[in-house]
Formats: structure tokens, sequence, C-alpha cells
């Protein structure tokens, strides 16, 4: 074959080649971009809030101690010849029940002795009393010649007057005798639990001495520590009633039991390592002595106790769980289907709850979800629903 032969089948099969390339070319498919981008929502939970007026609890920790407290003394001398069997630790007794009796025999004897005297005074005195009118009858005679101190003499003044004192001195040895002898009795000066008691029949007391120790049991206080802050939310006492106070003792008692107490009085020093306020909290029969209190747990005086005092009340306010307040004291909000960041104003807080005056109105849908990354308006879903995309803008 020649070359010119061979030239000519080249340049067919180049010719070829290119038209078939330009053919492909013209037939391929063109690349469009989609006319809607999509992002999926994100998954949430919500709770629905109210406003409201609300009292919010304060948590704090204190410790029982009686409001009424003694170590009660002897005031004679004599030794004990009885004991009320109420009378042990741990016993219970009554305002003026016996507790213990002291040999009395002594001073029934000076009394006895103290009545003898004064009846000898008065006697004393009766006599005096006649000489002073025979007195007068021979002071009419001098027809007022005396001058006023030799008449007060001639009268015999001086010895009625001394007469009269003896008297008065003999009826105050028969008080102190009889004051004396009401003192062999020992009662219990209130309603009292017996902590402690130092002697027993047999036993020689003197004045001074100590008989036992007792406690008030017609109220207790627990001291709490409340921080400053929150001071202006209770009511004490002296501004009318004070605060309903509940009281819990989670290493004794059962998770459902609880005393009620009333806040009483805030101490006027501050707890030294906290830098805390002091408050009292009063609780009425606090070991459940009186009738229909049976059931009620009993408070023990030194026990660590947690309390919850109801503070004043906050009107128009909204209540959302600490846990769902955000940083920068906002919260977040289902509005529609998208995500609103609220910045709120927080009246009031507690362990558990922000009580919210603005920025959040009744009805809105709080978002209790954690998020891990939120922008404002981003898209929402709740909990249970279809999990479709939302579209959100177009592409160019």
């Amino acid at each position: 074959m020649g070359w010119k032969k061979t030239l000519f089948i080249s340049v067919i099969i180049l010719i070829g080649s290119v038209a078939v390339l330009g053919l492909i070319f013209s037939t391929e498919p063109e690349a469009e971009r989609s006319g809607i981008a999509k992002q999926s929502a994100m998954l949430v939970q919500v709770e629905t809030v109210e406003q409201g007026t609300y009292s919010p609890a304060i948590s704090a920790t204190g410790t029982v101690q009686p409001s009424e407290e003694i170590i009660l003394g002897a005031r004679i001398e004599g030794e004990v010849i009885n004991r009320t069997p109420a009378f042990v630790p741990g016993g219970y007794v009554e305002e003026g029940e016996v507790l213990l009796q002291i040999d009395s025999t002594d001073y029934v004897n000076d009394l006895m002795q103290a009545n003898s005297v004064l009846r000898q005074a008065k006697s004393a005195l009766q006599q005096e009393m006649g000489l002073q009118e025979a007195a007068k009858r021979e002071y009419a005679l001098l027809e007022d010649t005396l001058s006023k101190t030799n008449r007060a003499l001639v009268l015999r003044q001086p010895q009625l007057l001394s007469a009269e004192a003896q008297v008065e001195s003999a009826q105050a040895a028969v008080n102190q005798a009889r004051l004396n002898l009401d003192r062999t009795t020992i009662r219990a000066p209130f309603n009292a639990h017996i902590i402690e008691r130092d002697v027993n029949k047999g036993s020689l007391v003197s004045p001074g001495q100590s008989l036992g120790q007792l406690v008030g049991i017609d109220t207790y206080w627990v001291e709490v520590s409340v921080p400053m802050n929150k001071l202006g939310r209770l009511n004490f006492q002296e501004d009318g009633e004070g605060s309903p106070v509940q009281i819990r003792n989670r290493s004794a008692w059962k998770e459902s039991q609880y005393r009620e107490g009333r806040l009483f009085k805030m101490l006027g020093t501050l707890e030294y390592e906290t830098r805390m306020a002091r408050v009292l909290v009063e609780v009425k029969d606090p070991v459940s002595v009186k009738k229909g209190n049976e059931s009620l747990p009993k408070l023990i005086i030194g026990s660590f106790v947690e309390t919850s005092i109801q503070g004043k009340e906050l009107d128009n306010v909204v209540i959302v769980n600490r846990d769902h307040i955000r940083s920068n004291e906002t919260v977040w909000v289902m509005q529609g289907d998208s995500l609103d960041i609220r910045d709120v104003g927080i009246e009031f807080q507690n362990s558990e709850y922000a009580f919210i005056s603005s920025g959040l109105n009744d009805g809105d849908r709080v978002i209790t979800t954690n998020l891990a990354n939120v922008t404002q308006g981003a898209p929402l879903r709740l909990s249970g629903e279809d999990s479709g995309s939302a579209e959100i803008g177009e592409g160019q």
C-alpha cells in the first residue's frame, strides 16, 4: 500500500474520532443546583409556665435547742425525805408538780416560834396603846402648856412607834419562816423534761446546790442559718404572725414526717464561719405530749434538722426550675417552631426555683432540654412529633 493511501486512511480515522467526541460532549446532561436547602429541627421538651402569686420556700439547716432551761437549785438546807417517781432523767413533769420534799421539821418549829414572838409584839402594842390613852387624858389637864417635843414624850409617841416596829419585825419573821417552810417542797417551775437529777432520797442539800437540770416542753427553738440576702423575704413574729416553717430530720424520721413551726426572732449576730444570719424558729409541743399530737415525731435537743421557711408572697411572677435558667440570666422559649432566647428579670430564687418578674408571660413554653448549640430562631420540634425537615431558604 502506498503512502498516500495510508495518509488518507489516517485522516479519515482522525475526523471520525473528532466527530464522536463532539457528539458525546453535546449530549452530556448539565448539573443543576437545588432550589431548597434543608436543616433538621432540634428535638426538645417544653414546660408551660403560669403567672401568679407564689410564696417561695427558703431551705436552711439548723439545730434544736430549748427555749426554757434551768439548773434547779435548793434555797434552804436539809435532808431530802421524798422524791416523786417522775423526777428521773428522761421524765416529764407538769408545772407545779412536786419533785422533792426536804425535811420540814426545823422549819415548822421556826414558824411556830416566829408566830409566838408576833403575838407577844401585838400584845405589847395593845398595852402601849392603852398607856397612850391615859397619857392623853393627863395631857388634857395641862391645858396645852408644853412644847411640841415635851408633848410627844408625855403622849408616849416614841413608845408607841417602838411597839409598832416590834410588831412589823415579828410579822416579817413569820413571813420568812413560812417562806422557808414552803421551800421545803420543790416543785416544777414549768412543764418540763428532766435532763439530769443530782440528788436522791436521803441527800443533804444546802442553798445554791444543784438538784437537777430541766428544760421546758411547751416550746423548743430551732436556730437556723439563713443567707443575708434572704432576710427581706421573711416574716418574724414582731411583724405579726411569723412565716410558717416545715422541719425535717432525715436521719431519724420517715421521709413523710415533719414538724411545723413559726419564724420567731432574728438574733443580733452572724454565724462566725459562714457569716450567715441566725434566726430562731419556734415549735410548740416539741415532744408531742399534748392530746392529738402523739403521732408527731419528737424533736431532740441538739439534733441537726432541715427547715423549709415560707417567704413573703411574690405577685405576678413565673416559676421556672433553676436548671432551666441559662447563661446570663436567659431562658429558652419555644416560640411557634423556633427558639427564642429571652432575657429575664429574676425577683427571687431558692435552691429549686427562680421566680421571674419580667421576660416570661403566662402560657410560654420553656425549653427543658439541654441543647449543645443554640442560635436565635433555630428550628425546633417537640418530642413525639414527625421528624421532617424545615425549609430555611433558597439557593442561588
